[in-house]
């Protein structure tokens, strides 16, 4: 697999702005299978469901909103289908776990090194992805000064997006 580039944080940020969605869904399907094909891992057609249904809405889905999905399209009704599932694709920087909100977002910079920072709308509940390298800089600062290692970290805000707070 090739060097991952890095993210440009002065990028747009696509939950937010106006956007050509079916090509951002496409664009990063064919990512997720170069990264998954690289790594040796296998896209089954559940995973690769659970990543459409992720990609279909900028905002984070819950793990029986996946499953209730996934069993519409004829997959078993079983929980942990769709944990399986999703879990995978956290593994694999596919997807990250929205904690405040117990759910899942597609990546929006998979196979890209990046210190995500989730814009979480509480009145549509959009949510954005963006690259956020100084807030990764300031925490890996703290962090050090207590003789701590960071391995991962993601940074979750609330508030409102552009469309709500205009409304």
């Amino acid at each position: 697999m090739p060097h991952p580039k890095s993210v440009d944080p002065a990028q747009p940020v696509p939950a937010f702005s106006e956007h050509d969605h079916g090509n951002c869904r496409g664009d990063a399907l064919a990512r997720a299978e170069a990264i998954v094909d690289a790594a040796g891992g296998r896209l089954t057609p559940v995973r690769r469901r659970a990543l459409e249904i992720l990609l279909s809405e900028h905002r984070a889905f819950g793990a029986y909103e996946v499953l209730d999905r996934l069993t519409e399209d004829g997959a078993a009704r079983q929980p942990p289908v769709a944990y399986r599932a999703l879990d995978f694709l956290v593994e694999m920087g596919l997807a990250h776990r929205i904690r405040r909100l117990n759910a899942f977002a597609a990546c929006s910079h998979p196979g890209e090194v990046h210190a995500p920072l989730f814009l979480i709308c509480e009145t549509c509940k959009a949510v954005a992805e963006t690259p956020a390298p100084k807030v990764r800089e300031a925490l890996e600062d703290v962090a050090a000064r207590a003789g701590f290692t960071v391995a991962r970290a993601n940074v979750e805000a609330v508030g409102q997006c552009p469309a709500c707070a205009a409304a």
